[in-house]
């Protein structure tokens, strides 16, 4: 009974999608708008926390450490990096020697004031950290700086306190105009299903009075938006896509791939993007066609 049931609401949904083809046009053309309108946050929302993340990775954490530090102090610093992967993306160690050569390097020409400068007695053993996030800066700094051995630890902070906020403001952003956007969809949809189901009306009073229940007469609605739904988000995908791959190659064309201003490929935010259009199409779909069945014929 349950198969059959589930079985004739299919086919009411697909039924009523051929008969009433305006209808089906309208609201497939406003749930794709939003969902291209989602599409576009998703894309920008997606490469603003990359390449912040990436950006947030780049200014260093440098650990300068005591003149007189042992091998033990410094082993001790790489220990706690090494061990500790969920905050600390990668780090490297200099040596006295790799910091001269580094300095003399920046001089150009002028190197040679350095020729007969005695590193091992002014300069340190130092620490080059990146973090996997720049909101972890301030623990990570706090646990370096109580290590034996350690000078001083210096980050950029600022940097640091923009990105980690610029991440938050966005992330919330995206989730205001996601609500948003789906609750205009549900507004529009329920109205639009409005029509169809007034067209329906003398159908939907013959099965009452055969005994059809709630479920059962709502249920092909439901369907049917689902199905809008699925197909306008098939549409916003592909176009989404299609759009974002010409802006991808438009962009890329000066920035190389390892740049950390460099944006997300198009394989991979589609599957963002389609997995946000296929779950929002099918709920504004049959969210919005579960709520104007049951408003306004009171089944």
């Amino acid at each position: 009974m349950i198969i059959r049931t589930i079985y004739n609401s299919i086919k009411e949904g697909l039924q009523g999608i051929i008969r009433h083809p305006l209808v089906t046009l309208a609201s497939m053309t406003t749930i794709l708008l939003m969902l291209l309108l989602m599409s576009a946050f998703v894309g920008f929302s997606a490469n603003a926390r990359y390449i912040m993340k990436n950006v947030g990775q780049q200014p260093p954490i440098e650990v300068y450490m005591n003149l007189s530090s042992t091998e033990t102090d410094r082993a001790a610093v790489a220990e706690y990096l090494s061990g500790n992967s969920e905050q600390v993306l990668s780090y490297e160690v200099f040596t006295p020697e790799q910091n001269y050569n580094q300095f003399k390097a920046n001089l150009g020409e002028n190197a040679s004031v350095l020729d007969d400068f005695d590193y091992n007695l002014y300069l340190p053993y130092t620490f080059s950290v990146k973090l996997v996030d720049p909101s972890y800066a301030d623990e990570v700094v706090m646990r370096i700086q109580a290590t034996p051995g350690v000078r001083k630890v210096v980050q950029e902070q600022e940097v640091m306190v923009f990105l980690a906020r610029a991440t938050k403001w966005v992330n919330i952003g995206t989730a205001s105009a996601f609500s948003i956007l789906f609750l205009i969809s549900l507004f529009i949809i329920s109205n639009m299903v409005r029509i169809s189901v007034y067209a329906r009306a003398t159908e939907i009073s013959i099965m009452k009075y055969i005994g059809a229940t709630n479920s059962y007469i709502r249920m092909p609605y439901v369907i049917e938006g689902a199905i809008v739904g699925l197909l306008s988000s098939i549409f916003a995908w592909g176009i989404s896509c299609f759009v974002y791959s010409k802006l991808y190659a438009m962009i890329m064309s000066k920035i190389s791939v390892t740049s950390f201003y460099a944006v997300l490929p198009t394989h991979v935010l589609s599957i963002w993007i389609l997995a946000v259009c296929a779950i929002s199409g099918i709920l504004i779909g049959a969210v919005g066609s579960g709520i104007s069945v049951r408003k306004y014929i009171k089944v």
